[in-house]
């Protein structure tokens, strides 16, 4: 299956949503953003599983600035989408939408913007929802994807 995973506040925190992993002080000068602890276990746990990996944000950061912050913690995807490209892509296909997983090739997309809930189903994509607060999220994914093998 090909997922692709949020960025602000569902991977990457703002502020002190959830605990993140630890960054040392050359990351921190470099501009290494924290991300959300045990990450790199579920992403690779993930692809061990044969899942396919992207980042898809509408975030307006370079995919090199993105896939720099994600070799950092030892985490490789496949396609990262930005907003520039998923702005461009989206009007050229005339979708209204925030995001649109299947334009990328996507079948499924974890966020944490209700929103982005709301859009999935009235666009037809699925999508996996996690609180900023749920201290469990790595389980809820796993069961999110199991509930969609099914």
């Amino acid at each position: 299956m090909d997922i692709s995973f949020d960025l602000d506040s569902t991977l990457i925190p703002h502020g002190n949503e959830f605990e993140s992993e630890h960054r040392n002080w050359l990351a921190k000068l470099l501009g290494i953003e924290p991300i959300r602890k045990d990450s790199a276990l579920l992403i690779s746990a993930l692809q061990k599983q044969g899942h396919h990996i992207h980042i898809y944000t509408t975030s307006f950061r370079s995919t090199f600035k993105i896939r720099l912050l994600l070799l950092y913690y030892g985490i490789r995807v496949e396609k990262i989408i930005n907003e520039f490209q998923n702005q461009r892509t989206l009007k050229k296909k005339t979708i209204k939408s925030s995001k649109y997983p299947p334009a990328f090739g996507f079948d499924l997309h974890i966020d944490d913007s209700k929103g982005v809930g709301i859009e999935g189903e009235k666009f037809g994509f699925k999508t996996i929802i996690i609180k900023t607060i749920d201290k469990n999220w790595v389980e809820t994914i796993k069961k999110g994807i199991e509930d969609f093998k099914v």
